[in-house]
């Protein structure tokens, strides 16, 4: 008869995820994952595999959770450029907030480990398409509107928007002038009109 789990999987998972967000990739160990989680090592290999599978999971569990705001703002009935420049404005807000330390647990899986780790990339990939997606259509549906020029490009502009977003992450984490970060917001979003 197979024995029952002495702890509860998604709960390890969540706890995990912390550890990982708050240290990063390389500098959490395996001991310090049996140590957070508190469970045991044979254990935590049985039900998530080896250190990178559960970094795999907790990016995956970052991403089905992170910001379920994102297509509330961004398919608002009417105007839609107003939501377009509330989420790149809450975007740098968070970036220069106390929370900026931790950082977007993509953005730091992008700038940890993506270069050379395909499968990590391939999920900071699917997020930022995520947000593109969102973001052009929203944009699609300002230019409908008339919101925006018929001669601007909705995919390059959420390709702007993104990388900009992705760079106010990185930067805000080291930076101490909130101005840079919300500077080159602004200076995104005028370039919508």
């Amino acid at each position: 008869m197979a024995r029952t789990k002495e702890f509860d999987p998604d709960a390890a998972l969540s706890k995990a995820l912390q550890l990982f967000w708050q240290r990063g990739y390389e500098a959490t160990s395996m001991n310090d994952l049996v140590a957070h989680l508190g469970i045991g090592r044979a254990s935590l290999y049985a039900t998530f595999g080896n250190k990178h599978e559960l970094y795999l999971k907790a990016l995956d569990r970052y991403a089905e959770r992170s910001d379920p705001r994102l297509l509330e703002e961004l398919s608002q009935p009417g105007a839609a450029l107003p939501g377009v420049r509330a989420v790149v404005r809450r975007f740098a807000a968070e970036s220069t907030s106390d929370a900026r330390v931790r950082g977007c647990f993509v953005t730091n899986t992008a700038t940890e480990l993506a270069a050379r780790d395909p499968q990590a990339c391939q999920r900071v990939e699917a997020s930022w398409v995520h947000l593109e997606t969102l973001l052009v259509s929203a944009l699609m549906r300002a230019q409908a509107q008339r919101e925006i020029s018929d001669e601007r490009d909705p995919r390059a502009l959420a390709h702007l928007l993104v990388v900009v977003m992705q760079g106010m992450r990185v930067v805000g984490k080291a930076s101490a002038d909130p101005a840079r970060v919300r500077d080159a917001a602004e200076q995104a979003l005028s370039m919508l009109a």
